[in-house]
């Protein structure tokens, strides 16, 4: 059988890394595309089989770029680019700061999706699969940008799972709750900057907003997006899944410094 393409944006490190990592044991081709070049050289040096390249998922001339690499036919793709966005309230966030974190969590997943559509017709079981946040399913004070970003996900999700159904092509958003790693040990390091508190207090504060007090671990998120890309899945789109530990809200009792 011919093996599956996948793309993986901001595959490089991270939960993006550990995706394509997964997806090339499984025997799969896969592309992934990245702005950190430390990170790429790095996959390049330890991974040479995936196609790894250099494009930022919110410039339209770089993600045609990077398309015309992968070819005339797609099987998944994983829009998996995000950045925190800016810590604070809203009246003090900077309009720039606030247009970027849109245009890479939101209309870079635009950009790549609308790429990859007619390729993805062209596929086997075909997936488009939103990294979504379970800030799409709650407020989150400080987090306005990010938060706005993860709900229109789940808004796009729900509209493609119906435009692209007829042509057999799932669309789901996941949703987890913090994912232990670095990119979370900087959230909760300017959260507490934020807010006047300590480091190990913002991240009780964040454990405890989920009833199983503990922080999701990549190989779960792994396993749930190998699962959405499967066969076993077909049936499964337009759904926004949380990985979160059963989180109730992101609200705490510890006030923000005003």
């Amino acid at each position: 059988m011919t093996p599956r393409r996948i793309v993986i944006t901001a595959g490089a490190s991270g939960i993006g890394r550990a995706l394509a990592e997964a997806f090339l044991a499984q025997g799969d081709q896969v592309h992934v595309c990245d702005v950190d070049d430390a990170a790429l050289d790095a996959m390049r040096q330890k991974l040479p089989a995936i196609h790894a390249a250099r494009a930022d998922v919110a410039s339209e001339s770089d993600m045609a770029r990077f398309f015309d690499g992968v070819g005339d036919r797609l099987d998944v793709l994983i829009n998996n680019a995000g950045v925190a966005g800016p810590t604070g309230r809203c009246e003090d966030l900077a309009p720039a700061d606030w247009a970027r974190t849109i245009d890479i969590n939101l209309t870079g997943a635009f950009l790549a999706t609308r790429l990859a559509i007619a390729r993805l017709r062209r596929g086997r079981d075909a997936a488009i699969i939103m990294m979504s946040s379970n800030a799409g399913l709650f407020g989150c004070p400080l987090r306005s940008p990010y938060v706005a970003s993860k709900w229109a996900l789940i808004g796009l999700t729900k509209t493609l799972a119906m435009e692209l159904g007829p042509d057999g092509i799932t669309v789901n958003a996941l949703c987890p709750a913090s994912v232990e790693g670095p990119r979370i040990r900087g959230v909760i390091a300017r959260d507490a900057a934020a807010r006047g508190l300590t480091v190990a207090a913002v991240e009780t504060e964040y454990k405890r907003q989920s009833s199983m007090r503990q922080f999701i671990q990549p190989d779960e998120i792994v396993a749930m997006v190998s699962f959405l890309a499967s066969r076993a899945a077909r049936n499964i789109s337009g759904q926004a899944i949380a990985i979160d530990g059963h989180t109730e809200g992101l609200w705490s009792d510890l006030e923000p410094v005003r």
